[in-house]
């Protein structure tokens, strides 16, 4: 439990450290925000297709297939419909203006997805060491630039810069929160830990194939898209690293 909690709060933390460098006036070049999406997105949809789904179908049967779509459609309820649509990285830019509902969209947005990936750690390393560090990887490599990303957001509203690094912070405790959650689930019944890795299958689906390859072939620069190729070899060479070390 210690080593899931310590995931979390390095999660947490990267989230925060983006929210710093924009409000501190260090931002970062548009090219290496994307192809943190990038590699994150490949390594996540990799994830999800050869661990993830597997693997929840072998806990919980054809039951899981239920509640991975359940998982996919939450993170599309609450990302898409109930607070409208926004862009990993598109509000990055000062000049590019929002108004202050929208960043309150944005950041209810970002603040369901941030549970879901601290759901999907905790559950992950519930259930298996090797998937839920493999899911802390995938996580950790978007963090940074959705700090970035809400930090921005908050600022091209005319927020204060206070208001932005408190959505920084608040985004990473709703990643905590997701951590935490499993283990309350835990203990009122085992079943509900394979739930919980159906329910984050589904939801690294959605942010993988809905939230960043969008942003990927959103972009006019034709290296990001073979960067998610590389997300996808980083998981395989991720996955065969530890594998060889846990059988040492």
């Amino acid at each position: 439990m210690l080593l899931t909690i310590l995931f979390g709060f390095i999660a947490a933390a990267a989230e925060i450290l983006g929210g710093f460098l924009i409000i501190m006036k260090k931002e970062w070049p548009r090219k290496v925000q994307e192809y943190l999406i990038a590699l994150s997105a490949g390594f996540i949809l990799a994830l999800v297709l050869f661990e993830l789904i597997p693997e929840s179908l072998e806990l919980l049967g054809g039951t899981a297939s239920l509640y991975m779509i359940v998982g996919f459609g939450l993170l599309h309820f609450f990302e898409h419909t109930v607070v409208g649509h926004f862009h990993f990285g598109e509000e990055t830019h000062h000049d590019v203006m929002v108004s202050p509902v929208a960043s309150i969209s944005a950041f209810t947005g970002l603040f369901i997805h941030a549970f879901f990936d601290g759901l999907s750690i905790s559950a992950g390393m519930e259930f298996n060491f090797s998937i839920g560090l493999l899911i802390f990887i995938a996580v950790l490599l978007h963090k940074i630039p959705e700090g970035l990303t809400i930090a921005s957001i908050m600022l091209a509203a005319k927020q204060p810069r206070k208001n932005a690094m408190i959505a920084s912070v608040a985004i990473g405790v709703a990643t905590m929160l997701g951590i935490f959650t499993v283990y309350i689930l835990a203990s009122v019944d085992s079943k509900s830990v394979g739930i919980a890795f159906a329910l984050s299958a589904g939801a690294a689906l959605y942010v993988g194939a809905s939230d960043l390859i969008p942003e990927i072939n959103r972009s006019g620069n034709r290296i990001t898209p073979i960067i998610v190729f590389g997300g996808m070899l980083l998981f395989y060479i991720s996955k065969q690293l530890m594998e060889n070390l846990l059988l040492h």
